[in-house]
């Protein structure tokens, strides 16, 4: 196995210790920043889920660069990456962080682009790379992601905190990307209606 997809395997045993830390009932106490409180485990959960998504980063890095795309990683990186970022979204609307209806359209988006992918590969053989805006979705979900378990500290913008602002962010990128995805690809459903 190589650099990359050990990377993505390390990503996907993240999970179940991002999840132990951030629902389990540990307390591990609280750090004063200014007039807010933030609880450590929330702290530490996004710090486990930022080195995770990093390894997102690093692992399509070193294939692209080193020629080390296979079949596995095309296939575990998207499936390890929408395991972490639907997780990280199912606790956040537990924890009350994150509106489950948001929530519920960008599960949905990522069923139906992951549905999309299996019928191109299906029709042609070929993987559907990112686009740039599917990019940029992915980007924004991690940093809302990050600064809701964070509590949005340290950054209000005009009274609204940056974590819900990047929220909407990527729930509209997810809505664009995913309407991106159809029309450039439409083509897969000619004849099968």
């Amino acid at each position: 196995m190589n650099l990359p997809n050990k990377l993505t395997v390390i990503r996907m045993l993240m999970i179940p210790i991002f999840m132990v830390v951030v629902l389990a009932p540990l307390d591990w106490g609280v750090l004063s920043l200014g007039n807010t409180q933030l609880a450590v485990t929330n702290l530490v959960g996004a710090v486990i889920f930022a080195v995770a998504s990093f390894t997102d980063w690093l692992d399509g890095e070193i294939a692209r660069k080193q020629g080390l795309v296979t079949n596995f990683g095309k296939f575990a990186d998207p499936l390890a990456d929408k395991m972490l970022v639907m997780t990280a979204f199912v606790l956040l609307v537990e924890l009350g962080k994150a509106p489950g209806w948001v929530v519920v359209i960008i599960v949905c988006r990522e069923l139906a682009i992951t549905g999309l992918r299996l019928l191109i590969v299906e029709q042609n053989g070929s993987v559907m790379a990112a686009a740039w805006p599917g990019k940029i979705k992915t980007a924004t979900q991690m940093f809302a992601i990050i600064f809701l378990y964070i509590n949005n500290i340290p950054f209000n913008l005009i009274s609204l905190p940056l974590g819900e602002i990047l929220l909407y962010v990527c729930l509209f990128f997810t809505l664009y990307s995913g309407v991106d995805y159809f029309v450039k690809n439409a083509g897969v459903f000619k004849g099968s209606m």
